[in-house]
């Protein structure tokens, strides 16, 4: 059976075109998973979603697709909240993988065919370090951490469409996360330091004891999984939320085509935000819900996919206050009316508003938002 033809937007080209797969109709899709520092909230699982809606069309169109999705359970955020919670890494982040699953499994997306943990890669991860050293588009900076050198990689910069005059030849950032507007050297490997070592998260290597940045984590889980399984070191299609798009996107093409010389991925795609009244929801505004909110309040896992599918993936979907009408369908107002005390109350609390605001949340594409 020959595939149908799919076209796609990618972001890479600012284009819709035709999916060209290495070897059809086999397509290779790497998504990226969850941050297992605390409960994936429904924003997390909008991205989740579109990326499970994806995978079914191509499968429907004919192609045999291998999805590959990651778990972070060493970063940034990970180490703070098990240093704070008094845990070992893993005891910390165990929990919230497992409750990842089912959250997945309520809201009927398909497993992935596997899903690598990064800290169980870090002989891929370290492996990957030392061949950018050996390449001369890494270094160790004084500090004991190795960087990438972005201004080794000429094409740095493009999936991002970044200004190159922004660029700033030999500054350094050893955050996982940071402005588009402060393009620096990135950290591939940070030396361990004491909050490492008390939650079990340092590692040794031949560069010194320390841990994966976040963004060599997904190029080295990703290169081993398609190398071992296919023998190649290109991916068909990368998926992921429009946040990811820099810097951490744009710094796995830097390191893993710095590391093998061939293009890492041949179609990127991503999803637009799931808003709160026009911000971004996220633990760090508290504006957020998590599956297990919808669930305890008895929403179907269907109302929730409906609410998701009738907007474009790279349209927002705003989460508001205001009464609506006919505004998202049949869908969200089953989702609204089965949230409306107790989630809408989570949102509120976290997010910390004045209590006597009491109107029910409602849902409503992004599209309709604008055309108010």
């Amino acid at each position: 059976m020959t595939a149908a033809p799919v076209s796609l937007f990618n972001t890479l080209t600012r284009r819709v075109e035709p999916l060209q797969p290495l070897a059809p109709p086999r397509v290779t899709l790497y998504t990226c998973g969850p941050t297992v520092w605390n409960y994936a909230h429904i924003g997390n699982f909008r991205t989740f979603l579109f990326e499970d809606l994806l995978r079914r069309w191509l499968e429907h169109s004919g192609y045999d697709v291998f999805q590959i999705m990651n778990l972070t359970d060493v970063d940034d955020r990970t180490i703070k909240a098990a240093r704070q919670a008094g845990k070992r890494l893993a005891e910390h982040t165990a929990p919230f993988t497992k409750a990842f699953f089912e959250d997945r499994d309520y809201l009927r997306i398909r497993p992935a065919h596997v899903y690598p943990a990064a800290t169980e890669y870090m002989p891929q991860m370290i492996a990957l370090v030392s061949r950018l050293l050996e390449r001369g588009v890494a270094y160790k900076g004084e500090d004991g951490s190795v960087y990438f050198a972005i201004g080794k990689f000429p094409t740095y910069g493009r999936l991002s469409q970044l200004d190159k005059r922004e660029i700033k030849v030999g500054a350094r950032v050893a955050s996982d996360e940071y402005a588009k507007g402060d393009p620096s050297d990135f950290a591939l490997w940070k030396k361990a330091d004491a909050e490492d070592e008390a939650v079990g998260a340092a590692w040794d290597a031949p560069f010194g004891r320390g841990r994966p940045g976040w963004h060599l984590e997904c190029s080295a889980m990703s290169l081993e999984e398609i190398g071992k399984r296919f023998q190649v070191q290109t991916l068909d299609i990368h998926a992921g939320g429009i946040d990811l798009i820099f810097p951490h996107h744009e710094n796995e093409i830097a390191q893993s085509e710095g590391a093998t010389g061939q293009a890492f991925v041949r179609h990127w795609v991503h999803g637009e935000f799931l808003n709160v009244r026009g911000t971004k929801m996220s633990k760090r505004h508290g504006n957020f819900l998590t599956a297990r909110d919808l669930r305890e309040q008895g929403v179907d896992a269907a109302a929730v996919r409906l609410l998701f599918f009738q907007t474009h993936y790279r349209q927002p979907v705003d989460f508001t206050d205001e009464s609506g009408g006919p505004g998202a369908g049949s869908g969200a107002r089953e989702a609204c009316r089965a949230t409306r005390y107790g989630c809408r109350d989570r949102v509120e609390r976290r997010s910390q508003r004045p209590a006597r605001r009491r109107r029910a949340v409602r849902l409503r594409s992004g599209r309709q938002s604008r055309a108010r």
